[in-house]
């Protein structure tokens, strides 16, 4: 699993002209991606780091503010440009996988008392957002113990 974790003073996401998910306070915005060997033990572990992480003023972290958390599915995050011109998708896990792990990951944060909002799971998407910083991080699974 792959987070692309972004410190944001205000964001939004659109589908279709309509706003499904906004930080009305200054929060993260996680753009994460799904590979083939990510299960639900994968995603808590993902999303208790970046929870805790202590990447907002003053070094805190979301849970101790209790900051808002927009979360956008984004399978490009898993892209290879390794070879030829076109990126290819193959490690990125497919939606029937790859959903109901991002869906997981977005309830286990509720759970841990994250206020939580979303994009669309595998919809065009308009993402605006003031970058804070710009501070941005990338989380990815292979990396924590």
């Amino acid at each position: 699993m792959r987070a692309v974790v972004q410190v944001a003073s205000t964001a939004h996401v659109e589908v279709g002209g309509e706003i499904t998910g906004r930080l009305d306070s200054p929060g993260l915005v996680i753009l994460l991606g799904v590979t083939h060997d990510d299960d639900q033990a994968t995603a808590r572990k993902v999303a208790q780091k970046i929870w805790q992480l202590r990447i907002l003023e003053d070094e805190t972290s979301a849970a101790s503010i209790n900051a808002p958390l927009l979360v956008i599915s984004q399978f490009t995050l898993y892209g290879s440009v390794r070879k030829g011109r076109r990126p290819s998708w193959s490690n990125a896990a497919p939606g029937p996988v790859s959903e109901p792990l991002y869906e997981y990951f977005v309830a286990y944060l509720r759970e841990l008392g994250a206020s939580v909002q979303t994009g669309a799971f595998g919809a065009m998407m308009n993402v605006s957002l003031t970058n804070t910083g710009p501070f941005t991080m990338i989380v990815d699974s292979a990396d924590l113990p």
